[in-house]
This record gives structure tokens, sequence and C-alpha cells, in this order.
């Protein structure tokens, strides 16, 4: 069983939002092609796509239907097939970092500390998160698409 290809690409031509949202669930479609995945999840992915093929909105709708389709299926991935995105650890342990690194900035009741405290737990979240996504690259769990949101 093959992931279906996304056709609505004679849609996507003068619209650049659009065009982004394509590229974007294309990239997405390709690097699930090239791993291996039970029936039962490339079912529900199919069914995804073939939903956005017979899609008939307008180019807007389509856009914003692109975009939530694409963090439904890389979300259902990464909840069913421990798949994610490249630089995906990274990205959060910088965001938990941070927030780590505002608590306790807090925590000694003075604002002097904030930036200190935002800056090591950072640099924190950049190690754990660096060393996560080495790890699911060693294991296959890495999909070959960068970790960008909209």
């Amino acid at each position: 069983m093959n992931i279906e290809k996304l056709e609505i690409k004679n849609r996507i031509e003068l619209n650049t939002k659009l065009t982004k949202a394509y590229h974007k669930m294309q990239g997405l479609i390709e690097a699930l092609s090239k791993k291996e995945i039970p029936s039962e999840v490339l079912s529900s992915i199919n069914a995804d796509i073939k939903s956005l093929n017979s899609f008939s909105g307008t180019e807007k709708e389509l856009t914003k239907i692109l975009r939530k389709t694409y963090a439904k299926i890389l979300a259902f991935v990464e909840k069913e097939l421990k798949f994610v995105a490249k630089q995906h650890y990274l990205s959060l342990g910088m965001v938990f970092g941070m927030l780590a690194g505002s608590v306790f900035s807090s925590i000694f009741d003075s604002f002097g500390f904030t930036g200190m405290g935002i800056s090591i737990g950072m640099l924190i979240g950049i190690i754990v998160g660096t060393n996560l996504d080495k790890k699911a690259e060693e294991e296959g769990k890495q999909l070959e698409l960068e970790s960008v949101k909209y």
C-alpha cells in the first residue's frame, strides 16, 4: 500500500500562501513515502490526502485546510510512530528551556536574573534537544523535512 499523491497542483499557481502550503504538504508526503508505515496508519494518512484532493472550496479555504491537514498528519505520525521532523526536539528544548529559565528567575523574585535565567535555560534546552534529535536520527525516526511552523 502506497501513500496517495496530492492532486491539487493546477490550483496553486498564483497564490503564494497556497503554493507554500502545497509544497510543505508535498514534502511531508515524500518524507513519509521513504519510511515503513503500518497499513492502519497509512490508511488514515491516505484518507486525509483523499479529502484534500476532493476539496472544492476557495483558494483561501484550501490553504487553511492544507495547513491543518499537514499539522494533523505530522502530529499523528509523531504520536503513532514516533516520527519527528529535523530539529523538532531542538525547537521544543529551546522553548521549554526559556520557559524554565523565566520560572527560575521569578523564583528569586528579581528581574535582574531574568536574562541570565532565560539564557541558561535555553542553553540547557539546546543541549537536550540536540541529543534527542541525534537519537531520533540514529533510530530512523527522523523525517527528511524541517521543523518549521507557519
